[in-house]
């Protein structure tokens, strides 16, 4: 397990060692300064996007990263520690799994309310793949030109190097799970 104040400091030194300034950092790797900030303070465990995107600003890999701080080989990720996010439109999602080194792997359970549409997203780096099971409702997957119904108990996998989509249309709310290995380019 990754002790998240040691992470914090090793952060702020890679950060203090590039002589960049917490927004600069934050900027050129795509996280506010506030989150930042609080992994800094050893506050907040970052999601391994999150997590991703930091090593890039810093022209590192995430293994690179997080090189010698891992103390234990089993990661616990508690309830409370679980990031939930509220998004525009009134659809919730929480990020379930704990950030693993080298590992781009997240599971996540979203809920959508009647009638909404999470949006679009944009194609990931080819080798990346999700698969979504429906727990309750219904769910409108659109993956590249195509549409896909799911009701509860219906699972679908799709390898996500193309853009896709979530909706709920429904008279009901949909709640569904995504496991998701995600690639992303490394920048120089």
């Amino acid at each position: 397990m990754i002790d998240p104040a040691l992470l914090g400091r090793r952060l702020h030194e890679l950060r203090a060692d590039r002589g960049l300034a917490l927004a600069a950092l934050a900027r050129q790797a795509g996280v506010s300064v506030s989150m930042l900030s609080a992994i800094e303070r050893g506050e907040k465990t970052p999601t391994i996007v999150v997590l991703s995107r930091i090593a890039d600003g810093l022209g590192l890999s995430v293994s690179r990263l997080l090189a010698d701080l891992e103390t234990d080989r089993v990661i616990v990720r508690r309830a409370a520690e679980q990031d939930h996010v509220a998004e525009p439109g009134g659809w919730h999602r929480t990020v379930l799994t704990p950030v693993v080194p080298g590992v781009n792997f997240e599971w996540i359970r979203t809920t959508l309310p009647p009638g909404c549409d999470a949006g679009g997203f944009p194609a990931y780096a080819p080798g990346s793949h999700e698969f979504v099971a429906v727990e309750a409702g219904e769910l409108c997957l659109g993956v590249g030109d195509a549409e896909y119904v799911l009701a509860a108990g219906d699972s679908v996998y799709f390898p996500a190097d193309v853009g896709h989509s979530y909706a709920n249309r429904g008279e009901h709310p949909c709640v569904y799970f995504v496991a998701a290995l995600i690639m992303r380019p490394r920048v120089a």
